[in-house]
């Protein structure tokens, strides 16, 4: 958990004089501090956002963003993907050799392109180029976009 310093300011409002014109009033203070928390367990994350909502709700001033929810492996689940989608290019690439009557050969070239974190059922054609990160759900889909070139021979 990090906090910020507090701060505190006088609370200016607007109300009307007795000759009619409007004035600056200060009526109490407003004290402001940034808290940040950040854990592993997802049940704590809902439990404090929960308890924000609550404590608004009965009537308290307060401002609040909702949590974020990141990949805390994302490399590894990175080299996963990049794993699979090479298997996964070699072995369309020798579907189209077997139908073309040709065979693969070396890889020629590889290229990571685009990586996505998407929230379940997103549809890949929203998305622009270069990928997205949904840090709103804690559950995720993970996509990656590669490029493979292989040597055809006869």
């Amino acid at each position: 958990m990090q906090e910020s310093s507090e701060s505190v300011t006088p609370n200016m409002e607007e109300e009307e004089s007795a000759s009619g014109r409007m004035r600056q009033v200060q009526k109490g203070f407003v004290g402001t501090q940034d808290i940040l928390v950040r854990t592993e367990d997802l049940s704590k994350v809902v439990k404090a956002h929960k308890a924000v909502l609550q404590f608004q709700a009965d009537g308290h001033s307060v401002s609040y963003s909702e949590p974020l929810f990141l990949v805390s492996n994302l490399e590894d689940v990175k080299m996963s993907l990049i794993g699979a989608a090479t298997r996964n290019a070699r072995t369309r690439a020798e579907e189209f050799a077997k139908n073309g009557d040709a065979t693969v050969g070396m890889m020629l070239s590889a290229s990571q392109g685009a990586f996505y974190i998407l929230q379940p059922g997103a549809s890949m054609e929203a998305l622009e180029y270069g990928g997205a990160y949904d840090k709103t759900t804690i559950d995720k889909i993970a996509r990656v976009v590669v490029t493979i070139e292989y040597n055809i021979g006869r």
